[in-house]
């Protein structure tokens, strides 16, 4: 037998076994989902039942802006707002990829044309401007879109006497766009100002996860500052905070709970009695 015949043998056997190899359905991987907390496997249709929170551990997954909005607002109550500003690039920013690649995988992630969704809703009867981030655009990153979004929309509460309530989710300030995302620091702290100043009533929710310029900005500056249970919340990275002062931070730190302790935040909200708790604040800081 020769060599090239040898190698004919063995490409035919390769082939008379994958020919005979049983075939698992990938899909059925997609039916359940692994909880980062306590790593039990869920099925993924009674995790969605449940609001995506696990029930073994009480673990609140990340969830989309949308399907936030539809958990909070009254049915087909929603109307979004302020869809024609679309994200560009400014600076013709490329890193490993140019800026309008990495938008366009977003926007394929998503669904969204940037990392937050606005408009005006009914929560149990009550009008209200809201705006809600989305960590799967992006991580959540905080550019110009998302503060000229979140700006335009408390523009709008103020002008029309609305109460208004931000979701937050977010890694921080978009790099891509430099100090012009920086600047929306600024931008969305002076609206709240203006909100402050009228007596509107300004209600931040702070989900998982909420860092750098949000939490420095209009994440933390509502008159009433809810949390997510178990959501991390913090300005800087818990690594690069104990890299800095040398010294191991406690177990807890940075999270829904430790904030909550040390007069940070004002109340902790579980997911399913999150619109309850909202439609109370309204109606107490809105009745004549």
């Amino acid at each position: 037998m020769t060599l090239t015949d040898w190698f004919n043998k063995r490409k035919m056997q390769q082939i008379a076994a994958r020919d005979n190899d049983v075939h698992i359905d990938d899909s059925i991987g997609k039916l359940w989902t692994l909880c980062y907390n306590c790593s039990s496997q869920l099925p993924k249709k009674d995790l969605e039942n449940n609001l995506m929170v696990c029930p073994n551990c009480d673990y609140h997954f990340r969830i989309g802006a949308r399907q936030r909005i539809d958990l909070i607002s009254d049915k087909d109550s929603f109307c979004e707002m302020y869809q024609e500003i679309k994200p560009c690039d400014p600076l013709n920013f490329v890193d490993t990829q140019s800026y309008p690649s990495r938008q366009e995988a977003a926007h394929a992630k998503s669904g969204l044309d940037d990392a937050v969704v606005v408009g005006t809703c009914t929560i149990e009867g009550q009008k209200t401007a809201i705006a809600v981030m989305d960590f799967e655009y992006m991580g959540g990153s905080m550019g110009s879109v998302v503060g000229e979004k979140i700006t335009r929309i408390l523009e709008y509460a103020l002008l029309n006497k609305l109460p208004s309530i931000v979701f937050t989710a977010s890694g921080g300030a978009r790099m891509q766009e430099s100090a012009l995302s920086l600047m929306q620091m600024a931008k969305t702290s002076c609206i709240v100002a203006k909100l402050n100043e009228a007596k509107l009533l300004y209600i931040t929710v702070l989900t998982e996860p909420t860092f750098g310029g949000v939490t420095a900005s209009f994440g933390t500056i509502g008159d009433i500052i809810i949390a997510e249970k178990g959501a991390r919340i913090g300005f800087a990275g818990r690594r690069v905070i104990e890299q800095t002062i040398r010294q191991k931070l406690p177990a807890d730190f940075q999270t829904a709970e430790y904030l909550l302790k040390c007069g940070q935040i004002d109340f902790i909200v579980e997911r399913k009695d999150m619109k309850e708790k909202l439609s109370k604040l309204i109606y107490l800081h809105t009745k004549k």
